[in-house]
């Protein structure tokens, strides 16, 4: 065989893993930076008390409220971690319902989000999990606070199982809509962008493009994979997803309440690993069922010890509505913005399309800060 033919040979032979190279920094160009919107609301306009401050996450520092309940009484307190492109106050009717219940909250934006700045790299679960870390520490330092938990919704659930799995005054978990692991949610992102690529390829695809994407924060993607994390927090858990769930489907919580039960099997009387199924709940909103609030609020005050009897916690949740943010909740825009099809596929070609794409949206009304409201 000539030197031009094996040449031509090997040049066929690579070109597919240069095009998965490429594919994979596209990728990462597109997903890895948040659309970023201030808040729209307050705590105040939801009628809680509330304190502006902040959480410190290494170098950065992170724009957060502290709502006390019980007119500040000593007593358990949350941590509450919003989700991707999301932002402190998608999580305040979470808050509403546990107020209610007599927890103390505090919620703040992940870097990237929310009124943070835009961040050079991209943002992975990593860096949730770190926020996430900060959050819990900042909410123990409060004198209000006794003991605590975090609650995180998708990307944010993740980073309250790995906030727990680092630091073991975690008293308890709940995580709601949570991603098993990196690989899975990469090749998921490839069906909601409506991608055709057959399982064969899309699954070492979505492999190469998962370690592509936390390179630039030299991440090792098995120190950011919620269901290894789950099986190294002893505390109590509770999973909950919504059983229509397009976005993470619901069997990423069969996998992480599996991988948490497998790793306790030794364990003399364990903590509870809770799941719930939310009929007829999607990816976001779960707080608007009844049952939800019900079973969250029930869960932490037994893993917190009160404030409430667990009883009397989960009935005042449930009696207490919650309802979403008005237009605060948008289609992923990495994931809108993609056609999908072979055309979005012809986009890893264009010039420029390794770069990252950068997303702002104004708030349709920007809130007022301050101590105790408006």
């Amino acid at each position: 065989m000539g030197t031009a033919r094996r040449l031509g040979l090997a040049t066929l032979a690579l070109a597919p893993i240069g095009l998965a190279y490429r594919f994979a920094l596209v990728y990462r160009a597109r997903a890895g930076y948040p659309r970023r919107e201030l808040p729209r609301v307050t705590p105040a306009d939801l009628g809680m008390p509330y304190e502006t401050t902040v959480v410190h996450s290494g170098d950065l520092t992170l724009p957060a409220w502290f709502i006390p309940a019980r007119d500040g009484a000593p007593g358990p307190g949350v941590v509450l971690v919003h989700g991707w492109e999301s932002g402190r106050d998608r999580t305040l009717p979470m808050a509403v319902f546990l107020h209610a219940a007599g927890f103390h909250c505090l919620t703040f934006d992940i870097r990237g989000h929310g009124a943070n700045a835009a961040e050079v790299d991209p943002i992975s679960a990593g860096e949730f999990g770190l926020d996430a870390l900060a959050g819990f520490q900042a909410i123990l330092e409060r004198p209000e606070v006794t003991v605590a938990a975090i609650s995180g919704h998708s990307m944010g659930a993740i980073g309250a199982i790995l906030a727990a799995a680092a630091d073991d005054r975690v008293a308890a978990v709940v995580a709601t809509s949570a991603p098993s692991d990196p690989y899975r949610l990469t090749r998921q992102t490839f069906r909601l962008a409506r991608l055709p690529i057959p399982n064969l390829v899309a699954y070492p695809l979505a492999w190469l493009t998962t370690h592509i994407y936390v390179r630039p924060r030299r991440h090792a993607v098995r120190d950011i994979d919620a269901s290894r994390a789950i099986a190294r927090y002893a505390g109590p858990i509770l999973l909950a997803h919504g059983g229509e769930d397009v976005v993470v489907p619901p069997s990423h919580l069969d996998r992480l309440a599996r991988a948490a039960v497998a790793a306790r099997a030794a364990t003399l009387d364990p903590a509870h690993v809770e799941t719930l199924v939310v009929e007829g709940g999607q990816h976001s909103w779960l707080y608007e069922f009844p049952a939800y609030r019900r079973a969250v609020a029930t869960f932490l005050a037994t893993a917190l010890g009160g404030p409430l009897p667990a009883e009397d916690a989960g009935r005042l949740a449930a009696d207490t509505p919650a309802d979403r943010i008005p237009d605060g909740e948008a289609r992923f825009a990495a994931v809108a913005e993609n056609s999908g099809g072979l055309r979005t596929l012809a986009r890893v070609a264009l010039p420029g399309a390794t770069q990252p794409t950068i997303r702002d949206e104004e708030p349709l009304v920007t809130a007022t800060h301050g101590r105790n409201g408006r």
